[in-house]
């Protein structure tokens, strides 16, 4: 009998754990492909980072960047990006996530050159402030046969 509890408490922990494993990834992807559909729409990419802001490396390359919250629009002439295979990985108890996935397109920033074929691999580190997911650490690496972004700084 002790043995069968102990078999139902883990599977019911399991489950639990699981359930929320699977909403954490779902509220992210749900964010990511609605954060990139409006981008696309309003060629505004609105940034969710944390308070705090952000450390990302940028697919043209360079060193370690600090985003601000001051830095909270990214404006395009021509923006047209899809987010495939994404990936989230839920991790602290579901108040913290890792998403991987590739986005391809087309994007022409403003005041920055024309990129035809964006190809980048993604990885973004989220975690819940006040409820919501925000942005805290973030790589972007252009993959083989495509190009990065042309921007190398949040300066204008």
């Amino acid at each position: 009998m002790r043995l069968f509890l102990c078999i139902i408490t883990i599977s019911l922990l399991s489950s639990m754990s699981f359930a929320q494993s699977t909403s954490v990834s779902d509220e992210i992807k749900a964010m990511i492909l609605n954060d990139q559909k409006v981008a696309n729409e309003t060629n505004e990419n609105l940034n969710n980072y944390s308070k705090a802001g952000a450390l990302e490396f940028w697919s043209s390359g360079g060193l370690l960047n600090s985003v601000t919250n001051e830095v909270l629009v990214n404006r395009f002439d021509n923006l047209s990006l899809q987010a495939k295979h994404i990936e989230v990985i839920s991790i602290a108890g579901g108040q913290a996530a890792v998403a991987m996935y590739y986005n391809e397109g087309s994007m022409k920033p403003q005041n920055a050159g024309s990129v035809d074929h964006y190809l980048t691999r993604i990885t973004q580190v989220f975690v819940k402030e006040e409820g919501e997911w925000v942005i805290v650490a973030a790589h972007f690496s252009p993959v083989t046969g495509g190009s990065g972004t042309s921007q190398t700084s949040t300066d204008n």
